[in-house]
């Protein structure tokens, strides 16, 4: 369930995992800057945490 909301909306698939701290905003930086790295991070720090 969580990589399906990595794929539609990155930053709050990190915010479930990790809670808002660093790791959030930098998935917010990289969603905005490009969805790709964002995209990818999320799904490292989901599988990262498992």
């Amino acid at each position: 369930m969580l990589v399906i909301i990595a794929i539609l909306i990155p930053p709050l698939a990190v915010a479930l995992v990790d809670g808002i701290h660093g790791p959030f905003w930098l998935s917010i930086l990289l969603t905005i800057l490009f969805y790709i790295p964002g995209l990818i991070y999320a799904i490292y720090r989901i599988y990262k945490n498992d």
